[in-house]
């Protein structure tokens, strides 16, 4: 599943040590784009955290993984990202490499085609 938005914040980072060994967490909230917007608290686990270096204020498309799991009878949903890249067109022309189109200020009216 891919959730598209901006990051309006990257919680801190959480550690420990469990039966596996050691293991960090970072959590950041993405605001869905549309007319509607939702906020996602997405998880990322180990060597993603530094892979992906998520800031506040990007926009970006993550794959997800949703997992729910019991404990004690309750129910308790995880989202995890396991992909996830920047939006690109935000950038200028010269961030990305691509010039604009050119401007034909004096076009030839004489071939009225509409294509």
């Amino acid at each position: 599943m891919e959730l598209s938005g901006k990051v309006i914040a990257v919680l801190p980072l959480q550690s420990g040590n469990g039966r596996n060994g050691a293991w960090r967490k970072q959590d950041f909230i993405l605001e869905t784009n549309g007319k509607y917007p939702k906020k996602v608290c997405i998880s990322m686990w180990g060597d993603r955290i530094d892979q992906f270096n998520i800031q506040e204020g990007q926009i970006l498309t993550v794959s997800v993984e949703v997992e729910s799991r019991e404990y004690n009878g309750r129910w308790y949903t995880d989202v995890k990202a396991w992909k996830i890249s920047a939006d690109r067109s935000e950038d200028s022309p010269h961030e990305t490499g691509t010039a604009p189109a050119p401007v034909n200020e004096n076009p030839d009216t004489s071939d009225d085609l509409p294509f």
